[in-house]
């Protein structure tokens, strides 16, 4: 039989993720001569808006989905640089999966399993359409 909820009692969440939370670093990425130090867990904000744009291509909201990893800035600086969406595409895949499990995936593993993501997407004919959250979030191991 269980107790009784006594109304006093707090369930502090704040002091257990305190407890929970140690300083850890997740892998890092160097592009366009700056480092990126990405988080050893993907942020809630990356999660909800990866379920809310799934196949969005509004910039507006792959700019909102990157900011929770790599800063407001770090698409307009991207783009300045000459980034095609190809290489956005390949960075972010690379980006989910090493967040989660940094060493899980090389630039090279991540560059293959993006071409051939984009191959089946387009049926086979080898052409890349733009990276949607939907491409990435599959590529990261998301349920859609």
């Amino acid at each position: 039989m269980t107790e009784p909820h006594n109304r006093d009692q707090v369930a502090d969440f704040d002091a257990f993720f305190a407890e929970q939370n140690e300083v850890r670093f997740g892998a890092t990425l160097r592009l366009y001569g700056r480092e990126y130090v990405l988080p050893t867990a993907l942020p809630l904000l990356f999660t909800l808006q990866m379920d809310r744009v799934q196949s969005s291509s509004d910039p507006e909201d792959i700019r909102r989905l990157l900011s929770s990893l790599f800063g407001p800035k770090a698409l307009d600086d991207w783009a300045d640089q000459g980034m095609d969406d190809r290489q956005l595409g390949i960075v972010l895949l690379w980006s989910a999966a090493n967040a989660r499990e940094p060493g899980c995936i090389s630039i090279p593993e991540a560059v293959k399993l993006y071409d051939e993501q984009q191959a089946e997407e387009e049926g086979g004919e080898g052409k890349a359409p733009r990276p949607t959250p939907k491409t990435i979030a599959d590529a990261s191991g998301q349920q859609s």
